[in-house]
C-alpha cells in the first residue's frame, strides 16, 4: 500500500477543511432561497423520486445534498490518509474518524430537520454541529504537519486564559446569532416554524455578545504586542480582529436594511470565517517542539517576559529555520 507523507496529508486536510466550510455556506443558501423543503422527503427527494425534478427549489436542495456527498467522500479520504500516513499517529486517526462521525450526524440531523418541517431548534442544532465539525477539521489540519511532540505554551499564560474566554464568548455569539436567525424572516420555507421571540430583542442580545467578544479580542492583541509574542500568534489575532469588525459591519447593515437575503448570506460566510479565525488563534498560542517555526525572532522577547513559562522558549540552535506561512 502506498504511504502518505506528512506534507501530503496536511494538504489533504486543508482540502477537507475547506469542504466542511463550504457545506455550511451552501446549507445556508438553501434556507435563504426558501428551498429548505424543496425536497420534502429524506433520503429521497420526494416519495416517488430519488432525485430532484426540474424545479428551482428542489434543485437547490438536491444540489446541497450532493455537496454533502462530496464532503462525505473527503472525510473518508482523510481517515484513509491518516491510516496510511507515515509515521501513523493515533491522534490524527481519531480526529479523522471524528470527522466521519460528524458528517454522519449532520446527514441524520439534516434528514430529521426536513421531516419536522425545518423546526428552528433543529436548524439551530444543525448549524452548531457544523461548527463542531469545522473545529475538528481545523484541529486536524493544525496537527497534520506538526511533529508528535506535546504542545507547549508559546505566549504569556494570561493570553492563553484570555483565549479560552474568547472561545466561550465566540460560542455565545454563535448561539445568540442562531436564535436571531430562527426568529427572523428567512426560515427556509413558508411552512417553517419560527422562534416566538422578537427579532429586535434577540438581535440586541446578540449585539451585546459581539461587543464583549470584540473587546476581548482587542485586549488579546494588546497583550500579545506588549509581551513580544511570536509573529504567528499576533498575525492570527489581528486577522480575528479584522474578521469580527467586518462581520459586525455586515450584521448592522443587514439589520438596518430589512435583513436582505444576500447580506444574510454574507453574514453566514462571515460567521464561518470568524469561527475559523478564533479557533486558529487559540491553536496558534501553542508550539510543538521540532516544528519548523521561526525561533530566533521571538525567543528573546519571550525570555524577557516573566509570565511566559520557560518550556515555551525553544533551545538555542545554530541557525534559525525559515518561517512558514500561517
Amino acid at each position: 500500500m502506498r504511504r502518505l507523507s506528512p506534507s501530503t496529508f496536511a494538504l489533504l486536510t486543508t482540502g477537507v477543511t475547506w469542504a466542511v466550510a463550504v457545506i455550511i455556506v451552501t446549507g445556508g443558501a438553501v434556507r435563504l432561497t426558501g428551498s429548505g423543503l424543496g425536497c420534502p422527503d429524506w433520503p429521497t427527494c420526494t416519495q416517488d423520486r430519488l432525485v430532484a425534478a426540474w424545479d428551482y427549489h428542489q434543485m437547490v436542495e438536491f444540489v446541497n445534498r450532493m455537496v454533502t456527498g462530496i464532503v462525505s467522500v473527503a472525510v473518508i479520504l482523510a481517515v484513509l490518509g491518516a491510516w496510511i500516513r507515515r509515521p501513523r499517529r493515533r491522534d490524527l486517526v481519531l480526529l479523522a474518524c471524528g470527522l466521519v462521525a460528524g458528517v454522519i450526524g449532520q446527514i441524520v440531523l439534516g434528514g430529521i430537520t426536513v421531516l419536522f418541517d425545518l423546526a428552528p431548534q433543529l436548524v439551530m442544532a444543525h448549524f452548531l454541529l457544523s461548527l463542531v465539525l469545522l473545529s475538528t477539521a481545523l484541529v486536524l489540519r493544525d496537527r497534520a504537519g506538526a511533529p508528535p511532540t506535546p504542545p507547549v505554551v508559546a505566549v504569556a499564560d494570561d493570553v492563553v486564559r484570555l483565549s479560552r474566554v474568547m472561545l466561550f464568548a465566540a460560542s455565545v455569539v454563535v448561539v445568540t446569532g442562531t436564535i436571531v436567525t430562527g426568529s427572523g424572516p428567512h426560515g427556509g420555507d413558508t411552512r417553517a416554524q419560527r422562534f416566538p421571540f422578537l427579532p429586535t430583542e434577540t438581535a440586541r442580545v446578540h449585539g451585546i455578545a459581539v461587543t464583549v467578544f470584540l473587546a476581548l479580542t482587542v485586549f488579546a492583541v494588546a497583550a500579545l504586542r506588549r509581551s513580544g509574542a511570536r509573529p504567528q500568534a499576533l498575525r492570527r489575532a489581528t486577522v480575528l480582529l479584522a474578521a469580527i469588525v467586518a462581520q459586525a459591519a455586515v450584521g448592522y447593515t443587514q439589520y438596518f436594511t430589512g435583513v436582505p437575503a444576500a447580506l444574510v448570506a454574507v453574514h453566514l460566510a462571515g460567521a464561518v470565517a470568524v469561527w475559523t479565525a478564533v479557533v486558529r488563534f487559540h491553536l496558534g498560542l501553542f508550539h510543538r517542539p521540532g516544528a519548523p517555526e521561526t525561533i530566533e525572532r521571538w525567543r528573546e522577547p519571550l525570555r524577557s517576559n516573566s509570565n511566559v513559562p520557560t518550556s515555551a522558549v525553544p533551545p538555542t540552535t545554530t541557525s534559525a529555520p525559515t518561517a512558514p506561512g500561517s
